[in-house]
């Protein structure tokens, strides 16, 4: 065989950098691509929440304090708030926990632990809702044992708690785990080596590590939970001022063809979940500047 018969192909970035022009975007221009995106984005959100605000706009301002801040609405923004923290709260403790387990151990059934963490993902909330109305009722598996003893689960704020932590817990979990897996198991020997204890190993090695993943993780959780509908509703009682919640008002108010004060009550919503988005977005940022500085 020849020398001349023995030809090399170029490399595919090789070839794309020696045409003319430099190289070339497998995707469209800039231009192109951000007029795609603005169009869809404004087809699927922008357009239905502009909807949504001119819809309120209806009111004058007095008829929209009103509708925001009666009575029983406020004893719902009390509910849905105070519930969604608290659940958020919880997940971030045992959420920090149960990706501890699945990051730093190895036993049997793993896999299907690490499956388990993502069921509230795929199961539909109404199912969920059932589930543990069947399992804390009075005459549930559990609730059968507690209620005799005065612990009351279901169809109260505590059955709109447990629900939110059902639905919240995987946000927090796989938020944290990419995390404690990138983290470097030798910083905790060298500080244990050094005499440390365990809780200060814990609280200046590992938590200052971790926090701002377990910052978003609750966030994330916070603002999932604020606009919970299907797993609250079977297992809250659904009682004005005491176990009611905002998605159950905005519903109630369509049900009775108030949807300019349906509107007005879904635009304080969207103004909360807003502002949960940009303290999302703001916690990654300075989680990705805290990688990128490390």
């Amino acid at each position: 065989m020849t020398d001349s018969a023995v030809v090399a192909p170029l490399p595919a970035a090789t070839a794309l950098s020696s045409r003319p022009g430099g190289t070339r975007r497998v995707l469209p221009g800039f231009n192109l691509t951000l007029g795609y995106t603005v169009l869809y984005l404004s087809l699927i959100v922008l357009i239905p929440l502009s909807a949504l605000l001119l819809k309120s706009f209806t009111l004058t301002w007095e008829q929209f304090v009103a509708a925001v801040s009666s009575p029983r609405v406020l004893a719902a923004y009390r509910l849905t708030f105070g519930a969604s923290f608290v659940a958020a709260v919880v997940n971030v403790v045992f959420g920090l926990l149960v990706a501890w387990v699945l990051v730093r151990y190895t036993f049997p059934g793993k896999r299907i632990v690490d499956a388990l963490v993502d069921l509230p993902f795929a199961l539909p909330t109404a199912v969920a809702g059932i589930a543990l109305t069947a399992l804390l009722a009075g005459n549930g598996w559990i609730g059968q044992v507690l209620e005799p003893l005065g612990i009351q689960l279901a169809f109260n704020r505590n059955g709109v708690v447990i629900a939110l932590i059902f639905i919240g817990l995987p946000f927090v979990v796989r938020t944290v785990q990419p995390v404690l897996e990138d983290t470097e198991r030798e910083l905790e020997e060298a500080a244990m080596s050094l005499g440390a204890t365990r809780w200060q190993t814990f609280s200046r090695v590992i938590l200052p590590a971790v926090l701002p993943a377990l910052m978003t993780g609750f966030a994330m959780a916070f603002a999932r939970a604020i606009g919970e509908y299907g797993s609250v509703i079977f297992i809250a009682g659904n009682m004005p001022m005491v176990s009611e919640i905002v998605p159950l008002i905005i519903i109630g108010k369509l049900e009775q063809y108030d949807v300019a004060g349906a509107t007005a009550v879904a635009v304080v919503m969207l103004l909360a979940s807003f502002a949960m988005l940009l303290v999302i977005n703001s916690l990654q940022a300075w989680q990705r500047k805290r990688s990128g500085g490390g």
